[in-house]
């Protein structure tokens, strides 16, 4: 029996010439809806707490490679010359890149109902490619794909293994978030293929305006607000802050905590896995999940094959 619902158009030129629309078409086909939005908002609040240890979990993987390692010293992933040192977990630019990471995570449980957000993730994808940035990065396209593909993984276990979270929110945020990043992937690969290259504007990349790493028009979008000179002003401020809380974070795992598990998880394991009730940062009222599980549950209906 043919299908009764009726086939949407979709104009070919404007996925690659206007961003709302590839968005909304992306939306479309991943059914991501008000009910995504409703699930990472309110799911924030336990990603959050979970993004420092994600991100010492990333940057130990990134640095498990010469390819990726030494991207951080040279720039490019291309660069295949002699690199004069070899970054670790406690360089400046790791230090510096690991704040970035912890403020795009959080801003990915921000309210994507607002076209900025995709923006912004759009803007991503483009500074890899040595574009709108003052120092130009280049990362090919396959070293990105895969980190995606780690975060992605590593945020999937971290939510499915807490231990107060009722299954029916667990689900809601695992495929919420999974949306997120493949529309994120979607973004990345947008500026490293050729697909649309007829549609592409004349000035090309000329056009693009270079801002500092975090803004948007002209705005702060991660790390708070202020304007570029504040930033410079603080600037060593924040490493300095940002070594001190290295330095904390290493005395967190030699006494135990979700630092320690992360150092101690064998490899493929979860290093969240067992999170205790005492954890209050992350842990909602069980018998509250539980009536909202219940509650979604059953207006959802039973789940099938």
């Amino acid at each position: 029996m043919a299908s009764t619902r009726p086939m949407q158009h979709i104009e070919r030129e404007d996925l690659y010439t206007n961003l709302e629309q590839r968005i909304l078409y992306l939306h479309s086909f991943l059914d991501f809806s008000s009910r995504d939005i409703e699930a990472l908002i309110t799911g924030a609040k336990y990603v959050k707490a979970l993004i420092p240890a994600i991100v010492n979990i990333v940057y130990k993987k990134l640095l498990q490679y010469d390819i990726t390692a030494r991207a951080f010293t040279t720039r490019s992933t291309s660069f295949e010359g002699p690199v004069d040192e070899v970054p670790d977990e406690n360089s400046p630019q790791i230090l510096h890149r690991k704040m970035f990471l912890r403020a795009y995570l959080a801003k990915l449980c921000s309210d994507p109902s607002k076209m900025e957000f995709w923006e912004y993730l759009d803007k991503v994808g483009m500074m890899h490619v040595g574009l709108g940035r003052r120092h130009p990065l280049h990362i090919e396209y396959v070293h990105l794909g895969a980190c995606l593909g780690f975060i992605q993984d590593i945020m999937t276990e971290a939510i499915l293994s807490h231990p107060r979270m009722h299954l029916s929110r667990k689900t809601a945020l695992v495929k919420a978030l999974n949306k997120v990043i493949w529309i994120q992937n979607d973004l990345m690969a947008k500026w490293h293929v050729r697909d649309g290259v007829e549609f592409e504007a004349v000035g090309g990349a000329s056009d693009i305006e270079v801002e500092r790493e975090g803004y948007l028009h002209g705005k702060k979008i991660l790390g708070g607000s202020g304007s570029d000179e504040d930033d410079e002003a603080n600037e060593e401020k924040q490493q300095q802050q940002r070594q001190q809380g290295e330095e904390g974070e290493r005395a967190k795992n030699a006494s135990g905590g979700v630092g320690a598990r992360e150092a101690s998880a064998p490899e493929g394991v979860c290093p969240f896995t067992g999170l205790g009730a005492s954890s209050s940062s992350v842990a909602a009222p069980a018998d509250r999940e539980t009536k909202r599980g219940e509650e979604e549950a059953a207006a959802a209906g039973p789940v099938t094959a």
